[in-house]
């Protein structure tokens, strides 16, 4: 069986308010976390709210990042989503935690489209261009 991505659900509590609260810091931090994974972005967008929390939304060639927080409870829920045999989300506990602080992570991990080997479609007759 073989799967094409992996789907990392992160849920980080005890974090440091102050960092969970600033766009500054949730950009840095997806940044880093998506270098680390191996994959590419393509886009990051990073909204806070009135009166706390922020939501980030980071596009990649391999799927998505996301990361919703409720400073108020030092609560962050995390996703990241990769497909191809170069990256790795689990690279993503370190960053996280360097930049927020967690006192936990809880981690859950689905693998994504699994697919039976003798199930596999022929090869197309042009080479797929995306990164996956």
């Amino acid at each position: 069986m073989q799967r094409i991505g992996r789907h990392l659900i992160l849920e980080l509590w005890g974090c440091n308010p102050e960092a969970i609260n600033s766009i500054d810091d949730i950009s840095a931090a997806m940044r880093e976390t998506i270098e680390a994974c191996g994959a590419t972005l393509l886009d990051l967008r990073v909204y806070p709210f009135t009166p706390i929390g922020v939501t980030g939304v980071a596009i990649l060639s391999e799927s998505h990042m996301m990361i919703h927080t409720w400073p108020e409870h030092g609560y962050a829920a995390v996703d990241v989503f990769t497909c191809g045999f170069h990256t790795d989300p689990a690279q993503a506990v370190p960053v996280l935690r360097k930049y927020f602080a967690p006192e936990r992570i809880q981690v859950m991990e689905m693998n994504r489209g699994l697919i039976v080997e003798d199930e596999l479609p022929a090869p197309p007759e042009t080479v797929y261009a995306g990164v996956c």
